[in-house]
C-alpha cells in the first residue's frame, strides 16, 4: 500500500483484558478472512485512549478474563458497562459484535444477549452439567435464524472445538432466545445429551444472536478452526461473513 493510501479493509477491534488468551488466534482469523485486526487493550478503551467508534466491528475473544473471579466474564462486563455503557450500546446497535466463549459470557453478563438490554441480565452461562472443563471437538449446525453471521452455513454440519467449564445457558422465564448455532448429535439433530452437547444447554443452544442480529455470542471457538492443520476450516466462514458485513 502506498504512503497515505486508505485501506478498504474493515478495521475490527479485538478487546484484550487480563486473562484473555485467544486474542492472537482471533486476530489471525480476522486477517485471514480479509479484515484488519487490531488487538485493543481494554484499559486503553476505558481510559479514552482508543475510540471504539474507530472500528467497523468488535470481538471479545476467549480466555479467562480477570481469572473469571466472581463469575465467568462478569468483571470484564462490569468494566464495560460502568465506563463505556452508552458508547458500547450505540456501537452494538449499528455494528457487529462477536463474543467467543468468555466473550459470550461477557455479553450475557452485560445483558446484550440474549435480550439486548444493556445492564439487564436475562440469563447466564452456568457450570456445565458434567461439572468438568470440556475441551474437545463438537458438531454444530446453524439454527436457521435470518442473520448474516450464518450466511452460507445453513444446512452444513460444522466441526469446531470447545474449551469451557461454564457454557450451560440458563434463561429467565419469558425471555425470548434467538439461537444462532446448536449442538447436534451424529444424526445432525439438536441435542441436550452429553457428550454431543458439552454443557447441557437446553435445546442444544451453542450460540445466540440479539434481536437485531448484529450481536453474536457462541461457546465454540471458530478461531481455532481456520486452517487445514487445525483439523477443520469451518470457523473461517464465520469470520468471512463478519468481514463482509463490516466492509
Amino acid at each position: 500500500m502506498s504512503s497515505g493510501a486508505v485501506s478498504s479493509k474493515p478495521r475490527i477491534g479485538i478487546g484484550y483484558a487480563p486473562g484473555i488468551n485467544c486474542h492472537e488466534e482471533t486476530a489471525y482469523a480476522v486477517e485471514l478472512a480479509g479484515g484488519i485486526a487490531e488487538i485493543v487493550l481494554v484499559h486503553d478503551l476505558l481510559a479514552g485512549q482508543v475510540d471504539l467508534a474507530g472500528y467497523q466491528g468488535f470481538i471479545i475473544p476467549g480466555g479467562f478474563s480477570w481469572g473469571d473471579h466472581i463469575a465467568a466474564g462478569r468483571v470484564y462486563a462490569v468494566h464495560l458497562m460502568a465506563r463505556l455503557g452508552e458508547q458500547f450500546r450505540e456501537f452494538a446497535s449499528q455494528r457487529p459484535v462477536l463474543g467467543i466463549c468468555n466473550g459470550y459470557q461477557v455479553l450475557m453478563e452485560m445483558g446484550l444477549l440474549p435480550a439486548g438490554e444493556l445492564g439487564e441480565r436475562s440469563g447466564a452461562l452456568a457450570q456445565n452439567r458434567s461439572a468438568r472443563f470440556e475441551s474437545r471437538w463438537v458438531r454444530l449446525r446453524a439454527a436457521g435464524n435470518d442473520t448474516f453471521w450464518t450466511e452460507g452455513l445453513v444446512g452444513r454440519t460444522l466441526c469446531l472445538p470447545v474449551a469451557h467449564a461454564e457454557g450451560r445457558m440458563v434463561i429467565r422465564s419469558g425471555t425470548i432466545v434467538r439461537p444462532a448455532f446448536v449442538y447436534v448429535d451424529e444424526s445432525d439433530r439438536p441435542t441436550e445429551a452429553y457428550p454431543a452437547n458439552p454443557a447441557g444447554s437446553p435445546d442444544g443452544v451453542a450460540g445466540t444472536v440479539d434481536y437485531s442480529g448484529l450481536v453474536l455470542g457462541m461457546m465454540p471457538h471458530p478461531e481455532r478452526a481456520v486452517l487445514e492443520v487445525h483439523g477443520s476450516t469451518d470457523g473461517l466462514a464465520l469470520f468471512r461473513n463478519l468481514v463482509r458485513r463490516c466492509s
